[in-house]
């Protein structure tokens, strides 16, 4: 790193946790981040602010007026833009030693999911439909790859890391079967501003302690915050030994704990 760099990330780097050799860390990893709604919006600026040094932007979607409520990686004279597009342009005013990879297509099939994972260190799900995360999932768990997942509507909001590449970690299909539905969406439902903030920004954090290898992280909990009583629980997660996506090849006793139950 040059001298620039290092008085950039100079608060980051006096915190004993990460100094020199974890920021250097920071800008050899690749972040891939999926949706840049309003999850993937503060997820992507803190991870550029940060200094990771490589994001791949996936969304097809393009910016419209009601995406600037929450969505604030993107702007006015942004809209009818592709997000990915938009995006890019906000983090490399950011910071432009970051790298950034930009997609603008949807999930087609699991060729091309493997095609993005490539050579991705951690990989943060913002979308909002079960089907992209399903297929998320799947793919982390064939490739060993981290997943940091994060989901919010109305008042309420939900983030956990899967580390599947753990024999006995769950992921996030031991967490929702395939027979879910998505019965909301924020634009039926609504969704508070700040919400998205609050839980993107706790999947930034969650993805640096695992691309550093430091701290605890929410493997095998899945932290639920309500804004409107102000209140944060957390839900232990087992692993599901009938899970056909991180089971199918395991043939362990079936654990003596439900699925989920209050820590």
């Amino acid at each position: 790193m040059d001298d620039a760099q290092l008085f950039r990330y100079s608060r980051q780097i006096l915190l004993p946790q990460v100094d020199v050799g974890g920021q250097q860390k920071l800008a050899q990893s690749k972040v891939l981040i999926i949706g840049l709604g309003g999850l993937g919006s503060p997820v992507a600026m803190y991870l550029a602010a940060a200094g990771v040094g490589h994001l791949v932007l996936v969304d097809f979607d393009r910016v419209e007026l009601s995406n600037l409520q929450r969505q604030i990686v993107h702007e006015t004279a942004h809209l009818g833009e592709y997000k990915s597009v938009s995006a890019q342009a906000k983090l490399q005013a950011l910071n432009p030693d970051v790298q950034i990879t930009v997609v603008n297509q949807r999930f087609e099939d699991e060729a091309f999911l493997e095609t993005l994972m490539s050579d991705v260190n951690v990989v943060a799900d913002c979308s909002d439909n079960f089907a992209t995360r399903f297929a998320t999932n799947a793919a982390c768990v064939r490739r060993g790859i981290p997943l940091v997942s994060g989901a919010a509507l109305r008042w309420g909001g939900q983030v956990a890391v899967f580390l599947s590449a753990q024999k006995l970690q769950p992921c996030y299909r031991c967490l929702y079967n395939d027979s879910e539905e998505e019965t909301e969406v924020c634009s039926e439902a609504g969704i508070l501003a700040p919400l998205v903030g609050v839980i993107g920004s706790i999947q930034a954090v969650e993805v640096i302690k695992v691309l550093l290898g430091i701290g605890e992280s929410l493997c095998g909990r899945v932290l639920l915050f309500d804004a409107y009583a102000g209140k944060w629980r957390t839900l232990k997660l087992y692993k599901d030994f009938a899970c056909p996506v991180c089971s199918q090849n395991h043939r362990e006793k079936l654990p003596t704990t439900h699925p989920l139950e209050w820590e």
